[in-house]
């Protein structure tokens, strides 16, 4: 990739940053019932819920559960039930949220 190919990039992604901060309060209006939802399966745990920051399709349940420190039988429930629900975008083997969130989103009460 070119370095202006990199910048270019660069620069949309910022922008995609801004525009998701713009438009949070639609957002949060659109995915109401899967936020709920996804507030109910994970609960108050803290390593569970830093888990969920982690499932970005990219990543194995093995590597979410080493590097949130969740217990690997509540987090493997926590992805079928997430999946159940139909709030992940493909299989579980690498779960992905199909539905953004915010960095603070368990620290809201909404």
């Amino acid at each position: 990739m070119s370095e202006s190919s990199v910048e270019i990039l660069e620069t949309l992604r910022k922008i995609y940053g801004l525009l998701e901060l713009l438009a949070e309060d639609k957002i949060a209006q659109r995915d109401a019932k899967l936020r709920a939802a996804l507030r109910e399966i994970v609960g108050t745990s803290s390593a569970k819920q830093k888990s969920v920051f982690l499932m970005d399709g990219n990543r194995t349940q093995a590597e979410i559960h080493r590097a949130a420190s969740v217990n690997q039988g509540h987090l493997s429930t926590m992805v079928s039930k997430l999946h159940k629900e139909k709030l992940l975008v493909s299989d579980t083997k690498k779960p992905k949220l199909n539905f953004s969130i915010p960095l603070n989103f368990f620290e809201s009460n909404a």
